[in-house]
């Protein structure tokens, strides 16, 4: 069973989540938060699997509740939920430490399979938004770590193509090697890079001013 903490200070918002979790045969929601606060203690105490973390509340909002909750434990992965298609807080969140984020009213079964993608180790984001976001918010004053300069040419190369969003599948067919091949540089890569997931990986790289955002029509 995956066990699933929501967070949200409206209550018709966490009960409308707890019925589609809970109409899952693999999904157990564990418990109910109404802010920041009660967040990071119920996850504490209660271990869950994932939390499905609202950014704006009161006492303590949704970022520094990220914040806390992945300095404090590697076993509770964060996934936001937001409103807003596009919103500055949410990149906040993913530099927190957050997986990955949903829109609200994203279909109940993507609501489920995100929880599970979440719960297995992978990072999400919603479609609809990512570039958009990175666009807005990820740009700012480059600087190159020295973790980034440790990486292979092999493992930089596919560094700045998990940057572009592509998948595993993608990669090798692009670069014409097996997928596993592929998730072992991957693997590899995170670890020398010293962040939690592929998100993060995509946030460092756009820091880093190693991949640019394309230019969109407005």
């Amino acid at each position: 069973m995956i066990r699933v903490l929501i967070a949200d200070d409206q209550k018709l918002v966490r009960t409308g989540f707890r019925l589609i979790l809970q109409s899952e045969p693999d999904l157990e929601v564990a418990g109910e938060a109404a802010s920041g606060r009660e967040a990071v203690a119920m996850t504490a105490s209660l271990r869950p699997d994932v939390v499905l973390m609202d950014i704006r509340m009161p006492d303590l909002d949704g970022i520094e509740a990220t914040r806390q909750i992945t300095r404090a434990t590697v076993a509770s992965r964060v996934m936001i939920l937001t409103t807003f298609d596009v919103d500055e807080y949410v990149f906040e969140a993913l530099r927190a430490g957050a997986c990955g984020f949903l829109l609200k009213d994203v279909a109940a079964n993507q609501l489920a399979a995100g929880v599970r993608m979440v719960a297995a180790g992978d990072a999400l984001l919603a479609p609809s938004i990512t570039r958009r976001l990175i666009e807005e918010f990820a740009v700012s004053r480059p600087q190159t770590p020295e973790q980034v300069k440790e990486l292979t040419p092999r493992e930089m190369e596919i560094f700045l193509l998990v940057a572009k969003g592509m998948s595993n599948a993608e990669i090798a067919a692009k670069l014409v090697i097996g997928e596993t091949t592929v998730k072992t540089h991957v693997t590899r890569l995170l670890m020398k890079l010293g962040v939690r997931d592929r998100i993060q990986a995509v946030v460092l790289a756009y820091e880093a001013g190693l991949v640019r955002p394309s230019q969109r029509s407005r």
